[in-house]
């Protein structure tokens, strides 16, 4: 029984492999940064999120979730909690405003120059959220903090990106706006704030 726990103990552990505190606190801190490369990247991928969605193209809407840097600020968050540091806190929480209303005002702007107005399957499916995208969030956010945290990059970042969508809400709340619709609005961004809480969590 003793030998069969140790191997337990040591088939699960977490901290052979795990980074330096420092190390950890640079890479969260560089992935919330709100200016030059991930300002362009933020830009970019709302407007590929927003043609995916109106386009109704899946894959496109998966790439832009993969380049999307929105989870660097919420990861920020967390991790600010976890310190017990509420100026890192304050400050990326200011951020993450701003970035959810830089996109949720430049997809208005999009969808509303746009001359496809029909609501894709796409755009529908990110209006009702359920019990589920509050699981994938949470699993995400932990598969997220696990990954950021080891010595080696993984892959596990981008797929947590594209597990739990965070761009393609926002997009569809701006659609909700250009649309004079509430019903996409409010259901968009409140899948969005789900997502958000949980992956901090």
């Amino acid at each position: 029984m003793d030998y069969l726990k140790k191997v337990l103990l040591d088939v699960f552990d977490l901290n052979a492999d795990r980074a330096s505190m420092e190390e950890i606190s640079e890479r969260i801190e560089s992935g919330a940064l709100l200016k030059g490369t991930n300002m362009a990247i933020l830009i970019l991928a709302m407007f590929i999120a927003s043609i995916g969605l109106n386009m109704n193209s899946t894959a496109v809407i998966i790439g832009a979730m993969l380049i999307s840097p929105l989870m660097g600020v919420i990861m920020a968050i967390g991790y600010g909690i976890a310190t017990y540091d509420t100026a890192y806190v304050r400050k990326s929480f200011l951020k993450l405003l701003f970035q959810v209303g830089f996109c949720i005002l430049t997809s208005t702007i999009y969808f509303y120059i746009s001359p496809i107005s029909t609501a894709s399957s796409e755009l529908l499916a990110r209006t009702e959220p359920t019990i589920w995208d509050v699981l994938i969030a949470l699993f995400g956010g932990l598969a997220g903090i696990i990954g950021i945290t080891r010595k080696e990059k993984s892959n596990v970042i981008p797929g947590v990106a594209i597990a739990t969508a965070l761009m393609p809400p926002l997009c569809t709340a701006g659609y909700g706006i250009a649309t004079h619709s509430l019903k996409f609005f409010s259901g968009a961004l409140y899948l969005f704030c789900i997502n958000g809480v949980f992956i901090c969590f």
